[in-house]
C-alpha cells in the first residue's frame, strides 16, 4: 500500500510539473493571451513594418503565421490546437465557420476605424450586419497575361485559353472554388452551380486544358510569371497587380462571361485568447494611414474609402483592379456550399489534378 501510495503521489508531482511547463511554453509561444496575440492570414498579406508599428504602440506583442486555402485555415481553426486571435478567412468560409460557431461577436464600439470602410463592402450576404467580420481586402480572380510573350494577343473570354497554341504556357493557383469556378464560367454556369452533372462537365473541360497547364502552384506564381517562366496566369488580382508591379509588360483582365469578386475579413476565433488584442489590431489595420499603406504594399484592393483618399489617383481609378459597376454586376461572389457539397468540389478539384494525358 505504501508503494502504490508514493506511485500515486510521484505521478501527481509528474503530471503537475508537465501542465505547468506546457502551460509555460504555451505562454511563451502567444497561445495564452496576455501581451501577445496570434495572427493567422495568408502569405505576403500584410506590409511587415506594420506589424513592428502596432506593437510598439501597443505594446503587444504579435505572433504571425499563414495559410494558403480557406480550407486549410477553417481545418486548423475547428482543431484548436493554436489560440488564434485574428484570422482573416474569405466570405464562404466566415459564413461556414459561423453555421459551425467558431467565432466571436466582434464589438463594434472597439472599432471606431470601421467608419473609414466604404458602405458597400458592409452589410453583405455573407455576414448581416458584420457581426463577426471587418473588411479588410477585396479583389477578383481573372487572367495575367504577358503580350510580349504572345504576340500581343488578348484575352477576353476563359475559353481562351483552350487555344492549341498555348501549350504549357498556363499557371494556375491551386484552389478548388478558383479553378472549379473558372471551369464553370467558361460553361456559362454560375460558379457556385451545385448541378452535379454541370460540375462534372466543367471538370472534364478543365481535363482538355491539361496540355496547356504548366503548373499548379501557390505564391510562387508571382515570381514565375513576373520573370517570363509563363505567359499565363489565372490569378487573383492583387497577385496581377504585384506581377505588374515587377514587370511592366503584363496585363490583367476579368473575362467576360464573368469571374468571382472575394472579399477577404478579419474575424475573431473562439480560440481566441486575447480578444481586446484582437480588437486592438483590427482598428489598427483600419486607420486610414495603416490602410492605405498596406494597399500599396499588398496589391489589393481596399474597401477602407478614408485610405483611397490617401492613394495615387492612378491607382483607385484602374478599372482592373477597381473595376466599373457593369462590371461588378458580372461577378459572383463565392457562398457557403455546405460541407458536402464543397466536399464535391474538392474531390472533383483533386482528379483533375491527378489527370494525365
Amino acid at each position: 500500500m505504501k508503494k502504490l501510495i508514493q506511485a500515486l503521489v510521484a505521478l501527481f508531482v509528474v503530471s503537475f510539473l508537465l501542465i505547468f511547463w506546457v502551460d509555460k511554453l504555451n505562454s511563451s509561444q502567444g497561445y495564452s493571451g496576455g501581451n501577445t496575440i496570434t495572427v493567422y492570414n495568408w502569405g505576403g498579406y500584410i506590409d511587415p513594418t506594420l506589424i513592428d508599428q502596432f506593437e510598439e504602440e501597443t505594446g503587444l506583442t504579435v505572433i504571425y503565421e499563414t495559410f494558403d486555402s480557406n480550407e486549410a485555415a477553417m481545418t486548423k481553426i475547428q482543431q484548436g490546437g493554436t489560440s488564434y486571435d485574428v484570422a482573416v478567412p474569405s466570405e464562404y468560409a466566415i459564413e461556414q465557420m459561423v453555421e459551425d460557431d467558431l467565432l466571436y461577436k466582434i464589438d463594434h464600439s472597439k472599432i471606431p476605424n470601421l467608419k473609414n470602410i466604404d458602405e458597400r463592402f458592409l452589410d453583405l450576404s455573407f455576414d448581416p450586419g458584420n457581426q463577426y467580420s471587418i473588411p479588410y481586402f477585396w479583389g477578383t480572380v481573372g487572367i495575367a497575361y504577358n503580350p510580349t510573350l504572345l504576340g500581343d494577343r488578348e484575352f477576353n473570354s476563359w475559353n481562351d485559353l483552350w487555344a492549341d497554341d498555348l501549350r504549357n504556357q498556363i499557371l494556375l493557383v491551386d484552389g478548388a472554388r478558383e479553378v472549379m469556378g473558372f471551369g464553370l464560367n467558361s460553361l456559362n454556369y454560375s460558379l457556385n452551380d451545385t448541378n452535379k452533372d454541370h460540375l462534372q462537365e466543367a471538370k472534364e473541360k478543365l481535363e482538355d486544358l491539361q496540355p496547356n497547364i504548366k503548373g499548379i502552384v501557390g505564391d510562387e506564381i508571382s515570381m514565375l510569371l513576373a520573370n517570363g517562366e509563363a505567359a499565363i496566369g489565372v490569378v487573383w488580382s492583387g497577385v496581377a497587380a504585384d506581377i505588374m508591379w515587377e514587370n511592366e509588360a503584363l496585363e490583367y483582365v476579368v473575362p467576360e462571361e464573368g469571374s468571382n469578386l472575394w472579399f477577404d475579413s478579419m474575424v475573431i476565433p473562439k480560440t481566441a485568447k486575447n480578444i481586446d488584442g484582437a480588437h486592438q489590431f483590427i482598428n489598427f489595420m483600419l486607420n486610414a494611414e495603416i490602410a492605405a499603406q498596406n494597399t500599396d504594399w499588398v496589391g489589393y484592393s481596399t474597401p477602407n474609402k478614408a485610405a483611397m483618399e490617401l492613394l495615387p489617383e492612378e491607382t483607385v481609378t484602374d478599372e482592373r483592379f477597381y473595376p466599373s459597376p457593369e462590371l461588378t454586376a458580372k461577378l459572383e461572389v463565392y457562398e457557403n456550399l455546405g460541407k458536402e457539397m464543397l466536399g464535391y468540389y474538392n474531390e472533383l478539384y483533386l482528379q483533375f489534378k491527378m489527370h494525365k494525358k
